[in-house]
């Protein structure tokens, strides 16, 4: 441990920092989960909350998702690191972005094309006189909404472990003549094995807590979660005794995930570009993978696109709506606000992370990346407004800062795994080098860290924005006249069977997220090139 000391630069204010941040996320937390326990304690009356139902239904969508997700995000990523094709990178970033597209657009989406109203029932009514029904609500519906995100954003990281498989090892299996299903067990299995795990806890989390999907697909209680139910108990119902009720349910579920997954090996995350080939399948081989390739992508690109094409009909409606605009305002504002919190947040722990060799220092300050997992959003915003009502202010006064810091803490889990890892190698690869140069934290920043770095930083303020502008589980509790998102716009108008102004508002929404994801890293990497 001291030798490993002298090679890191001392750094006391990174370390005192990122302890500081930590302690003030856990009392944050803490008084989250306070404010939930004292209102169960002091809550009276019946409440007819399902909880046994509610708690069976979410962990079945949960697992079906998780399950569903792996097998076709492992298909894909196999195929994709088989296949070479013009715009293939582009559709490598593509599938990427599922992790920040909102999850209402893709469910928007799905209605659009199995929806009642929808493409097929059109087209199936036009030709045969036969309606297919609605099957783009149920369980059905959530499944698809969950496993076209889920199972991209799974087949993205496993696609880095097989580009990651050593030239060695693919030389020597092409020397056996391997079969494609004989390199898969033998080669690729192995290389994604150990991040399988990880993901579908990951992908079990982020479906288990899941809201605007089942919100709008849900189709009713029988196919209603935790997340869905604590909102209807406090914005329907103001059940109170229910909705901390299924809170800590949730919480002690989430929670119990946590516990394995954290046992489990690290997900590293991937945004580059995918590696080049070095294999090439029997014809046969090659025709499962194109065709692998080309349901996933018209699975994932068909919503996607519905919602454009539906959309730009009635963009001109609304953008004339001061209402519109005010929304627009708002949802920049707390998505640039947010993803600043988060970028002070994740640099100031990864930079503490990677100052100390003290491993239950280290665990210390990888704890708030967890802060989200274990108290979702929805669990979040019912806690800031107990906390806020129990302090005796007024909820909609207290609603733009619940709001971003709420939205900063759903995206600092990725934040620091995407900032962590470059900032832990660069202080342990270069540590030895800056300390005997005599370099401060902030030289060591500005003339060292930054310029590694730009794209990262880039990648970390992109995921953070995206999350923020197409988040509905904060702003659903909060959301008042004054304070109004685009995403909330969205759903007010679905709700009022203004599926037209909902349309144009996704459509809105989705081009934005689009253009921050692709933009931001290269913008940033742009200025990181000219720092060096």
């Amino acid at each position: 441990m001291a030798g490993r000391m002298l090679t890191l630069p001392h750094r006391p204010f990174r370390i005192a920092a990122a302890v500081a941040l930590a302690v003030a996320i856990t009392v944050l937390i803490a008084l989250v989960l306070w404010a939930i326990l004292a209102a169960a304690t002091e809550a009276s009356g019946t409440s007819r909350v399902d909880i046994p139902h509610l708690l069976r239904m979410t962990s079945i969508q949960a697992g079906l998702t998780t399950i569903l997700s792996l097998a076709v995000g492992t298909a894909l990523a196999w195929s994709l690191n088989r296949l070479r094709f013009p715009g293939r990178d582009l559709l490598v970033g593509l599938f990427a972005s599922a992790i920040v597209t909102p999850g209402m657009v893709v469910a928007f989406g799905l209605l659009a094309i199995w929806g009642r109203n929808g493409w097929i029932n059109q087209a199936s009514n036009a030709l045969f006189g036969v309606s297919i029904g609605n099957p783009a609500f149920g369980l059905s519906g959530i499944l698809f909404a969950h496993v076209v995100l889920d199972a991209a954003f799974a087949a993205r990281i496993l696609l880095a472990r097989l580009d990651a498989i050593p030239t060695n090892r693919l030389k020597t299996g092409q020397s056996l003549a391997l079969t494609a299903w004989q390199r898969f067990a033998l080669i690729d299995w192995p290389a994604l094995r150990g991040s399988i795990p990880g993901i579908g806890a990951i992908i079990f989390l982020l479906a288990f807590t899941s809201f605007p999907i089942v919100l709008l697909l849900g189709g009713g209680p029988a196919n209603q979660t935790l997340e869905v139910a604590i909102y209807a108990a406090v914005r329907q119902d103001f059940d109170l005794s229910g909705a901390v009720r299924l809170a800590a349910t949730q919480i002690a579920v989430c929670s119990v995930v946590i516990l394995i997954a954290s046992a489990l090996a690290p997900v590293p995350t991937s945004f580059g570009a995918s590696a080049s080939p070095l294999w090439r399948d029997s014809t046969a081989a090659r025709m499962l993978q194109s065709l692998v390739l080309a349901i996933a992508t018209l699975g994932f690109v068909a919503p996607l696109l519905s919602v454009l094409i539906d959309g730009f009909g009635s963009i001109g409606r609304v953008l004339a709506q001061p209402t519109f605009w005010w929304a627009t305002v708002t949802s920049l504002a707390v998505g640039s606000a947010s993803a600043l919190l988060t970028l002070v947040l994740a640099l100031a722990l990864a930079m503490g992370r990677g100052a100390t060799g003290n491993k239950p220092l280290r665990t210390l300050l990888g704890m708030p990346a967890f802060a989200y997992l274990a108290v979702p959003a929805v669990v979040l915003s019912l806690g800031f407004f107990l906390l806020v009502r129990s302090l005796g202010a007024a909820p909609a006064q207290a609603a733009p800062f619940v709001v971003i810091v709420a939205n900063s803490l759903l995206a600092l889990p990725f934040a620091i795994a995407t900032l962590g890892p470059p900032l832990e190698a660069i202080t342990r690869g270069r540590g030895k080098l800056m300390r005997s140069l005599g370099l401060s934290g902030w030289r060591q920043f500005r003339l060292v860290e930054l310029p590694l770095i730009g794209r990262d930083l880039g990648v970390m303020l992109a995921l953070a924005f995206c999350f923020s502008l197409g988040d509905l589980g904060v702003i659903a509790l909060f959301g008042t006249q004054d304070l109004q998102t685009l995403p909330l716009m969205m759903f007010r108008a679905m709700g009022s069977y203004r599926n037209n102004d909902a349309g144009a508002i996704a459509a809105i929404l989705l081009i934005g997220t689009v253009l921050a994801f692709a933009g931001l890293p290269k913008l940033f990497g742009k200025i990181a090139d000219a720092a060096r």
